[in-house]
């Protein structure tokens, strides 16, 4: 069976005007919901199909989701503010708030079946995932934070924790609107958030590419209302749930200070740094990080 194949058919939960696209990793293997957030204009076929089966051998039901201007999932209309940079600094949230994109994540949990799940976020997801463990922390049984910064940081204090030479160079990746434009933009970005201390398989990333190419990795328009959307609720410090908190160590994008503060503000949370690892989740981190929230998830069975 391919890795596409593995994947059982798109699906849709509503949550208000938002229609959300979401799919199972092999639906019938069972095992704990898991819940999978995905980051900043990244389609759910971003996370590596190897990850997720390594997550159903640790014995987990996966599903993953495309967030709101994300994927096959609703994208709103143009704002004002239409660069991820500049609704970051200016924090603008005219599309929706943070609290409608927790929100979004029950809606997928309730189209499921499932009445609470692991959920791990990655990137603007991990600071998603984090905020829904604030506002339903039923519907959470453990948190796995990767690549974030911290959930309750907005506008230019979120500017500590990225590096923002990255985040220009991120800005700048420009290529027509596509299939074609779609992978080479996605090359481009892969090879940016790679760690600099491994050799990428740029062969490898584009034949991914190729099967699934995402043109949200270079629409800024939809980037800056997901990044400019603004939470209001509690502080992280506030989270209850076991909670693993993720980071690549060469991460080219997010600085490693930003885990190190998380698992700080949450009480009992684990910190795990990936060595040669950038702002991407590569294939000798899959077993490792699997088994790792394998434990955590022990920890609250």
């Amino acid at each position: 069976m391919s890795a596409g194949e593995a994947w059982g058919p798109r699906r849709w939960a509503q949550n208000g005007a938002v229609r959300l696209a979401f799919d199972e990793f092999m639906p019938e293997l069972g095992g704990e919901p898991l819940l999978i957030v995905t980051g900043l204009g990244a389609g759910r076929h971003w996370l590596p199909d190897g990850f997720c089966e390594q997550l159903a051998e640790h014995g987990f039901a996966v599903a993953r989701y495309d967030q709101r201007d994300g994927g096959e999932s609703t994208h709103l209309p143009p704002i004002a503010v239409r660069n991820p940079i500049a609704a970051l600094l200016t924090r603008r949230g005219e599309a929706y708030t943070a609290e409608d994109v927790a929100d979004d994540a029950t809606a997928v949990l309730d189209e499921l079946g499932w009445s609470s799940a692991h959920l791990l976020g990655v990137s603007l997801g991990g600071a998603v995932a984090q905020r829904i463990a604030l506002r339903h922390p039923g519907r959470v049984r453990s948190l796995i934070s990767v690549d974030a910064v911290p959930g309750d940081v907005t506008g230019l204090r979120t500017l500590r924790y990225i590096r923002l030479g990255t985040l220009a160079k991120f800005a700048r990746v420009k290529f027509p609107d596509t299939r074609e434009g779609a992978v080479d933009a996605g090359v481009a970005v892969a090879k940016l958030l790679s760690s600099p201390n491994r050799e990428f398989d740029e062969a490898a990333v584009r034949a991914g590419l190729e099967l699934n190419p995402d043109s949200g990795i270079h629409d800024q328009e939809a980037q800056s209302r997901q990044i400019g959307a603004q939470w209001s609720g509690p502080a992280i410090s506030e989270i209850t749930q076991p909670t693993l908190v993720v980071h690549g160590e060469d991460d080219p994008l997010i600085k490693t200070s930003a885990a190190h503060v998380i698992a700080s503000r949450i009480a009992g949370a684990r910190l795990l740094l990936l060595p040669e690892t950038g702002h991407d989740l590569p294939a000798h981190v899959w077993q490792p990080l699997s088994a790792a929230i394998r434990e955590l998830a022990d920890t609250n069975a």
